[in-house]
């Protein structure tokens, strides 16, 4: 009789305590939502490049290498390019040399997530191969996953500089366009909340934090690029939402910019509506690169 009230009294305790986690668990995502900036961004409109960008861009041979966000991406330029028959470009998976002997836009893998300097040595080995001596246009782009809270941005950032730095010496006819880091979004759904908040509840950094670091390399980059009309600032586009407003959510007193919830499903990967936003917009920089040269 004594054991079974130990065992009555401690699944009372369990569930007394279940609901009292559920309840602050429930004001922690309270919290966690996004926020839209209070100054409208106007973004380039594709309707607005001059035709005869289009045609020069069809002549270039053009590099990306990427991961799975820039599957997304690639999905989002052919969405894109089946809707205007002006912008024509031949999209390829490939990254050897003979794959360049015709106007292209090849793209491939390189690197591995969460090693950021994996990729920036995979596309260095892809430039010197023969790709660089060939292309118009090359770059990469680093995943969300390979800046996160303990990581050193500044360290990468002198990897990846030093790196493109020589690249362009080696290659002066090839145009690098420099890429930030995408950042994610405010999990969507119960579970995605659930798992974030028991982190803010025990303690444990979430994607704020992770969020928090990218911006920080994206800081370095934008300082060092953003004006030599080389520079694509993917996260920002991420940010704006349908109304064109900036995403932010709030830790403490710092604003984190997010990406717009409705750019994606899983908070980290483009959606239908977010591939196009990004490839609208990536697509204006590499025509304006191409009405240029």
């Amino acid at each position: 009789m004594i054991h079974y009230m130990k065992v009555r009294a401690l699944h009372i305790f369990i569930a007394v305590a279940g609901l009292l986690a559920v309840g602050i668990l429930t004001m922690v995502i309270t919290r966690i939502k996004t926020r839209p900036d209070a100054n409208k961004i106007t973004l380039p409109s594709i309707d607005d490049v001059p035709r005869e960008y289009w045609a020069k861009l069809a002549e270039k041979k053009i590099f990306f290498g990427h991961q799975s966000v820039g599957y997304n991406i690639i999905d989002g330029i052919t969405d894109v390019i089946n809707e205007r028959d002006y912008i024509k470009l031949n999209i390829i998976e490939a990254c050897e040399p003979a794959a360049f002997d015709q106007p292209v836009f090849a793209h491939s893998q390189v690197g591995m997530n969460t090693d950021p300097f994996s990729k920036i040595k995979r596309f260095g080995e892809i430039m010197d191969a023969g790709v660089g001596s060939k292309v118009d246009m090359a770059f990469f782009k680093f995943c969300y996953v390979d800046i996160m809270m303990d990581s050193d941005p500044q360290e990468i950032f002198d990897g990846y500089s030093a790196a493109l730095e020589e690249l362009k010496d080696r290659y002066p006819d090839t145009k690098f366009l420099h890429i930030t880091v995408p950042i994610r979004s405010v999990p969507k759904g119960a579970k995605r909340n659930l798992k974030q908040s028991v982190k803010l509840l025990i303690g444990r950094p979430g994607f704020l934090e992770d969020n928090m670091m990218r911006r920080r390399y994206n800081d370095l980059l934008k300082n060092a690029y953003s004006k030599t009309g080389l520079f694509f600032d993917l996260a920002l586009i991420e940010s704006v939402n349908t109304d064109g407003f900036m995403c932010h959510a709030v830790k403490g007193a710092e604003k984190v910019y997010v990406m717009a919830p409705e750019y994606t499903e899983d908070g980290g990967h483009l959606n239908s509506q977010g591939r196009r936003k990004v490839a609208e917009q990536l697509l204006i920089i590499l025509a304006e690169m191409a009405g240029r040269s």
